[in-house]
């Protein structure tokens, strides 16, 4: 209990952002908002040819005598938030502050509107708008330093960089991802119909179980193609076109299957006994409903950009759901090592129990290992390498599911020497 207490401790000190795609040109509508920081556009990793488009329209102001100067888009390098984080701290406006670049203000864009303009846009490269320029991770932000002032304008934001002439909107480091998918999604097909061959083989050794995970891999597989198909298209077009769409059916269900399939397994379902406990089916059913719940998260992160309100709050509901489903996949596991170190003292079949334990064990050891890995070490990875090679995390945690999905079937594999069924049948036999 101890051990499920501090992963929970380690996931909650780390929170991890989601794998989610999102189109790289992004229309907002800013409407009568006071916020002092408003991020448009996420970090993205500029080229030597990288480019910003900012289009700023509809503008309207809500208060006069205010200053517009102080209103106004910037952006800032990855390296130098921590310092305009500071800056902010103690009173400076972001406009002002040394480490970031400005980029468009509103009194410009009130100047063209007053000129018969609607619209005013912005379209450089960062070459031009930065200073010794030598690539790297920018964000776009908006700052109102003119609180408690309120405004409303819509803003289009458009970040690429050009190859051969041709417009790439994937960010520096995200150019190998989908080469990542694709190569994943070939290797877990591959893995999927290999276990399909190995349940047919052994189809007299087969438990329902051997299904669900027929189902998961598949569903996993599927679920890296419809990756693969969005990054694609978005590094053409900017936006995912209809892919999104299949990504959210198929990350649905395999994250439903990816989580029952560990209860069940956890708790001896279908191959060690016909039917759950209560409190077994009380956190299968408390699983599913969250499940549901992470998914409408990832909608919305996906659908919506960073500059929509609530957009943070939707980011902190994800990482809590599913923080809280690694958490409850454990318990199970737990109860039935419990329960068979409490039948190894009582009912005269210690060594059989004590095999059970150990299998028991092992799977609690491997759920562990790889929460923690893709959870905790893919983050740190992406957090700490440089932003070239963030293509890297992705493949690594690619790895590490196909190897506990790997593992996880040779363990629970349907074979008459299966130590998991050979003592279940023994113990049926007595």
């Amino acid at each position: 209990m101890r051990t499920i207490l501090l992963c929970c401790a380690l996931l909650l000190s780390l929170l991890f952002p989601p794998s989610c795609v999102t189109a790289r040109i992004a229309d907002d509508v800013i409407e009568r908002d006071g916020r002092g920081i408003i991020l448009l556009a996420e970090p993205f990793g500029f080229g030597s040819e990288g480019h910003l488009n900012l289009t700023v329209s509809n503008l309207e102001l809500h208060r006069s005598n205010v200053d517009t100067n102080l209103q106004g888009f910037f952006i800032t390098s990855s390296q130098a938030e921590a310092q305009l984080e500071l800056d902010l701290s103690q009173g400076t406006c972001a406009l002002l502050a040394d480490t970031v670049v400005k980029v468009l203000t509103l009194k410009q864009v009130e100047e063209n509107a007053q000129a018969g303009t609607n619209s005013t846009t912005i379209s450089e490269t960062l070459a031009k708008l930065v200073p010794s320029y030598a690539g790297g991770e920018w964000s776009l932000f908006f700052a109102n330093c003119q609180k408690p002032s309120v405004v409303s304008f819509d803003v289009r934001v458009e970040m690429y960089n050009m190859h051969n002439g041709q417009k790439d909107y994937l960010s520096i480091g995200e150019d190998m991802i989908p080469a990542v998918y694709l190569a994943a999604f070939v290797l877990f097909l591959v893995a999927a119909f290999m276990w399909c061959s190995a349940v047919v083989v052994a189809r007299k050794n087969a438990h329902r179980i051997h299904l669900f995970m027929i189902l998961l891999v598949f569903f996993k597989a599927l679920t890296l193609l419809t990756q693969f198909g969005m990054f694609h298209l978005i590094r053409t077009t900017g936006h995912p076109d209809g892919w999104n769409v299949a990504f959210y059916f198929f990350t649905f269900m395999r994250g439903v299957l990816f989580f029952t399939v560990v209860i069940l397994i956890g708790t001896g379902w279908s191959y060690m006994k016909p039917l759950l406990s209560d409190n077994e089916k009380r956190i299968l059913l408390a699983v599913i409903p969250l499940q549901v719940f992470a998914e409408v998260a990832i909608v919305i992160l996906d659908e919506t950009s960073p500059a929509t309100r609530n957009w943070f709050t939707w980011r902190d509901v994800f990482h809590i759901v599913d923080i809280i489903c690694c958490c409850a996949i454990l318990f199970p596991i737990v109860w039935s090592i419990q329960h068979l170190k409490e039948a190894a003292e009582t009912d005269g079949k210690a060594a059989r129990n004590l095999v059970k334990m150990r299998l028991f064990r092992q799977f609690y050891v491997l759920v562990v290992s790889y929460i923690y890995f893709t959870r905790i070490v893919v983050y740190l990875l992406r957090s700490t390498m440089s932003y070239r090679y963030v293509w890297l995390s992705d493949a690594a945690g690619e790895l590490a599911t196909l190897l506990f999905y790997v593992l996880t079937a040779l363990k629970f594999r349907p074979h008459a020497d299966n130590p998991y069924f050979a003592v279940a049948t023994e113990d049926a036999e007595v």
